[in-house]
């Protein structure tokens, strides 16, 4: 089963759509879809590692245009954007994030943008907090692009090798993968 889903992820990375469908959750994780690109940008740049920075430029813009509707879902649809907040997993509230802000203000996009941490809760609690506008902006270029980047010229260098292995030793790979994912799950939850 795990082999049949790596192959159909290969496949639609080789795919002519497969561009049009990076751009699309790019752009939908950044306000409310749960899945991050990465998922898509990684076999993407393994199977055409020639486009690796091109995908990387896709993912940014779209991630960035997305955020846009991120920030004005918790600007303009407050209860909406509280909604989202409560179903992953942060109930706080609006003070909460005014507090965040108040205090950490860029730093906060600038952290959780770079890092696996669901860019909604950036772009959501940002316009929920009515975070300057522009400094969020120039944020999300930086934090979105530098990530998406320092993927595709990770995977690009040494994606090769990466792939063998991971081919190789596929299941050890996936258990790898998921108590790494299941650990930093846990330790965001207890900061």
């Amino acid at each position: 089963m795990l082999r049949k889903l790596y192959d159909r992820v290969f496949d639609l990375a080789r795919s002519r759509h497969a561009t049009k469908a990076l751009a699309v959750v790019s752009f939908a994780e950044s306000s409310f879809f749960p899945i991050p690109p990465d998922v898509m940008l990684a076999p993407m740049i393994l199977a055409r590692p020639d486009r690796a920075y091109f995908y990387a430029a896709v993912c940014t813009v779209a991630s960035v245009l997305g955020g846009i509707v991120g920030y004005a879902i918790g600007y303009f649809l407050t209860d909406l954007g509280l909604a989202i907040m409560r179903v992953l997993g942060h109930s706080d509230g609006l003070e909460q994030f005014r507090a965040w802000f108040d205090q950490w203000g860029l730093w906060v996009i600038l952290i959780k943008g770079l890092t696996p941490i669901p860019y909604k809760l950036v772009t959501i609690a940002s316009g929920l907090a009515a975070f300057s506008f522009p400094v969020f902006m120039a944020a999300s270029v930086v934090t979105r692009g530098g990530r998406f980047f320092l993927e595709a010229w990770i995977l690009k260098r040494w994606g090769p090798a990466m792939l063998a292995q991971v081919e190789k030793r596929l299941a050890m790979w996936s258990v790898i993968g998921l108590v790494a994912l299941v650990a930093l799950i846990v330790v965001l939850k207890l900061l």
